[in-house]
Formats: C-alpha cells, sequence, structure tokens
C-alpha cells in the first residue's frame, strides 16, 4: 500500500549519513515526521494510513522507547501491548528475525498472564509487576542487545525502498 504520507527528506542526505554509518541519525530523520503528524492529528488510525515500512517504524520506535525506558511491562501498563500484535511478522520481512522471535515471546508470556499484566495498578503495584513478573528481565535485556541490529535491518529496508518512506 502507497503511504498518504510521505515526508519531505533529501535521499541524498539520508545516504550521506549512511556512508557515515549514522544509522541512528537515519531512523531519527525517518520516524520524526511521522510522530509530528500523529501529534497533529491526535489519532492512532493515522498509522493505518502509511506504508508497511512506516507503520513498522513508528511501531518500533514507540516500542523502542517504552522498553528502553522501562522495560515491556511499562509498555503493556502503558496501553501499548498492540502495537506488538503485526509486529513479528513485519521485521521477518525487513530482516531482523531475531527480533520478530523476542517480540512473539512477549506476546506469549503476556497472553499467559494477560489478566494480571493488563489490569490498572497503582505505582506500588506496577513496581511490584517487576518482582512477580522476572522473565521479564531477560526479554528487556535481549531487546536491548538486539535494538542496534533492528534498527540497522529497519534503516536497510528504508534506504532499499525509500519511495515508501519519503517524498522523493
Amino acid at each position: 500500500m502507497r503511504s498518504q504520507f510521505l515526508p519531505k527528506i533529501s535521499l541524498s542526505e539520508l545516504m550521506k549519513l549512511q556512508e557515515q554509518n549514522e544509522t541512528e541519525a537515519i531512523f531519527e530523520q525517518l520516524v520524526l515526521p511521522l510522530h509530528e503528524e500523529l501529534y497533529k492529528k491526535q489519532d492512532f488510525s493515522f498509522i493505518e494510513t502509511l506504508s508497511p515500512g512506516q507503520e513498522l517504524l513508528i511501531r518500533y520506535d514507540y516500542v523502542r522507547m517504552q522498553v528502553l525506558q522501562g522495560g515491556f511491562i511499562q509498555l503493556i501498563q502503558n496501553g501499548y501491548i498492540n502495537l506488538l500484535l503485526a509486529m513479528p511478522e513485519m521485521l521477518t520481512q525487513v530482516g531482523a528475525p531475531e527480533m520478530a522471535q523476542l517480540l512473539d515471546d512477549v506476546l506469549k508470556v503476556y497472553t499467559l498472564n494477560a489478566d494480571d499484566l493488563g489490569k490498572e495498578t497503582s505505582v506500588e503495584e506496577f513496581a511490584k509487576l517487576y518482582e512477580e513478573f522476572k522473565e521479564f528481565e531477560g526479554l528487556d535485556a535481549h531487546f536491548t542487545a538486539l535494538n542496534p541490529k533492528t534498527e540497522q535491518a529497519i534503516v536497510a529496508y528504508a534506504l532499499r525502498f525509500p519511495d515508501e518512506f519519503i517524498d522523493l
């Protein structure tokens, strides 16, 4: 599907950043306009108007921000678990099968414990979730370790198919 939102970003600038091995900078340049537009629209249905690559990019960025800050428990408690549902397949398609498997594992743990993990909690109850669900410690650490490689895979995909991400 062609995106209904293609920001003006210089492909030559992105290629220059790639030559300098600036994966993080490319990732940020691609995702920032998506966040800005989502903020303007104030409606998550905006994500459904994006190309599959853009959709993965913004989903992954939300997941990344949540998990690197407070782990998968924070992601779940903040109501972002649904972002993971389509991501294993998407990540496999862009060449990040390890992260795809990790997110699938997270979804399995969540499904087995959805009642406890999905309920609203006080600050104290939220803190106790980290003690109660120790299995997320390993998943969080694995996510952190795989994140740079996953960002590289997403950026490489974006640079192979720039017309899916930017207005050329």
